[in-house]
């Protein structure tokens, strides 16, 4: 008997080729078996999903679930479980000073998986600025802590702002990829700086630094250093460290995300690799909203639907070098599957910089299953839901989101 028979659902997973009515078989929290049709007395327990789309569970690859450490961590269900993701990177909330809160305090509280990374900035984003003087970075620490947690911290993390980079220059990026390469982990690096201090024309030598396997993070910022020149044209470091294997990371969070960086970008053909929401307590609240959202909105950029899911599931388990067992609903993985409605409606989207988008189609959680455990949705990050905002009436007045 399996332990749990999901049935009837629209099962979407390019990385084995799956793309219509498929059931579900899951035991002893792995994928036992998919097939068109399974017979319900096979299964302790059976869901019916039918006119749902079914997923390899959503990945996060960038957000700051370091709650109770750091003042906007997220609870880890809350952008994981309870929200259709069944995997959260942390992308730097801790550093070598503060980490063990993660294994200590956080992980058994949870139901989400957490892969960290670790900041190069030893107390990580629990005081900001991150880094305020040289004795921000311990390198030897970091090493320390990377060696005492082999197999849980998956990477390194550096963010290019103000005013590390006035303190550091180049070699902070140089230190955190010397961290990366030191401990065998990949290197991510936050670009775009929000106090707008730095020469923008910093991201010409960031890129060359980068190598295959490491991420570069927040791909759509339209703050300074990001990879559009002044003439809105993509700098030729990008396109060779995506050559390289670079994973190319959209990020959203509340500063760093523009639509108009983005169409630039695509219109250019350097198409990102990975979605993602930098979630924070107050971005969850104010734009970033859930990973549902943002899959919603690069439906709206023109991206179909198995690229969405793509960039939600095989490439981010490929940028963390877990795709042996996630980002796939292969026979014999973890068994992760988020269960999503896809809703038409009149809805409309703001980046972070208030420019709006119209969205006709938005993904909205409807059941999670994180190693074989089922989990429902919460309520949502809006007062009304998941829903994204209604499109005002024609020839209203609609002040948005932001």
């Amino acid at each position: 008997m399996y332990d749990l028979l999901l049935t009837g659902g629209t099962v979407v997973d390019p990385s084995v080729g799956l793309s219509g009515r498929h059931d579900i078989a899951v035991q002893d929290g792995k994928i036992a078996h998919i097939a068109p049709l399974i017979a319900g007395d096979e299964a302790t327990r059976v869901i019916d999903v039918s006119g749902r789309t079914v997923t390899p569970g959503l990945i996060d690859l960038h957000a700051h679930v370091f709650d109770g450490v750091i003042s906007n961590g997220v609870h880890p269900d809350l952008g994981g479980v309870h929200s259709g993701v069944t995997t959260v990177v942390d992308a730097g909330s801790s550093g070598c000073a503060t980490f063990s809160a993660f294994p200590r305090y956080i992980m058994p509280q949870c139901h989400t998986e957490i892969i960290p990374f670790l900041h190069i900035c030893q107390t990580g984003l629990a005081t900001m600025p991150d880094i305020v003087a040289e004795s921000s970075i311990d390198l030897d620490g970091t090493l320390q802590t990377v060696d005492q947690n082999r197999g849980l911290i998956h990477g390194i993390k550096a963010r290019m702002v103000s005013p590390a980079l006035e303190i550091f220059g180049m070699e902070m990026p140089r230190l955190a990829r010397r961290a990366a390469r030191e401990s065998g982990t990949r290197l991510m690096v936050h670009i775009g700086d929000t106090e707008k201090r730095y020469d923008p024309n910093v991201i010409r030598e960031l890129l060359p630094l980068l190598d295959d396997g490491d991420i570069l993070t927040h791909y759509f910022t339209a703050n300074p250093g990001g990879v559009l020149d002044a003439n809105g044209k993509l700098v030729p470091e990008a396109r060779e460290a995506a050559n390289r294997g670079v994973w190319l990371d959209t990020a959203h969070g509340r500063m760093n995300f523009s639509f108009d960086v983005g169409r630039r970008i695509i219109d250019q053909g350097l198409l990102p690799h990975c979605i993602s929401t930098d979630l924070t307590v107050p971005g969850r609240r104010i734009t970033v909203h859930s990973m549902t959202e943002m899959m919603s909105r690069f439906l709206a950029l023109g991206f179909t639907l198995e690229q969405v899911v793509t960039m939600c599931t095989e490439n981010p388990a490929k940028a963390i070098g877990a795709e042996h067992r996630l980002g796939s609903l292969g026979v014999g993985r973890q068994a992760d599957i988020s269960v999503l409605d896809i809703r038409e409606g009149e809805w409309v989207v703001y980046d972070v910089l208030g420019a709006s988008l119209p969205v006709q189609r938005a993904f909205v959680p409807a059941l999670t299953v994180k190693r074989g455990q089922v989990f429902e949705p919460d309520w949502g990050p809006r007062p009304w839901g998941w829903e994204p905002d209604r499109a005002p009436l024609a020839g209203a007045t609609f002040n948005g989101c932001c």
